[in-house]
This record gives C-alpha cells, structure tokens and sequence, in this order.
C-alpha cells in the first residue's frame, strides 16, 4: 500500500497551491475583464474623450451663437447683423448684392 499513500500525500500537496493558483487567476481575470478592470477602464477613457470632443464642440457653437446675438442686442445693435436677419426673414435681397445661396444641412450629404 505505499502507493496508495504516496498518491494521497502527493494529492494533499497539490491541493493548496490548486486553491491558490485559482484564487490568483479569478482574481486576475477580474482585473483584467472585469467591470472595473483594465478593459472596461480603457473603455471609459474613450467615453470621456468623446463626451470632452462633444463638449467643446458644443461650446464654440454656443460661443458662435453668442457672438451673433450680441449683435442684436438693444444696447449695442450691429448694422451688419441687423440687416442680415431682417434680410433672411423677409426673404428680400438689394439688386447690387451678391446673393449665395447655402444648402440646407439635408443636402449637405
């Protein structure tokens, strides 16, 4: 029967680092795959340097609005502004210009 017994020893020698070496690969995978690990963190990088390039287009669009709205204000009325708005909604142009007509954003593509 010492073979049966050097199997048992070698079997309960084996089983710790087993567990072990378990542990360490669940516990590894979870790091690497998990839902806070090194993937979805990548992941969640890309989503914030889309929402930044978002967000600062959505600033210098607002910017551009503000910038043509401060022209019409009724402390400081700009000229220029003034009668491109009154031109565009009365749908009216003076003989001398230099109409150009843009497409509209279906059309674009």
């Amino acid at each position: 029967m010492p073979l049966g017994r050097e199997i048992r020893r070698r079997t309960k020698a084996a089983v710790a680092p087993l567990i072990f070496l378990s542990l360490v690969g669940y516990f590894g995978w979870n790091a690497v795959q998990g839902n806070r690990g090194l993937v979805a963190y990548a992941q969640r990088q890309e989503l914030l340097a889309q929402a930044q390039a978002d967000q600062a287009r959505a600033l210098a669009e607002r910017d551009a609005w503000e910038r043509r709205v401060a022209g019409l204000r009724a402390r400081h009325i700009n000229a220029d502004t003034l009668d491109e708005r009154a031109r565009a909604m009365l749908n009216l142009a003076d003989p001398s210009d230099v109409v150009v007509p843009y497409a509209t954003p279906d059309r674009l593509y």
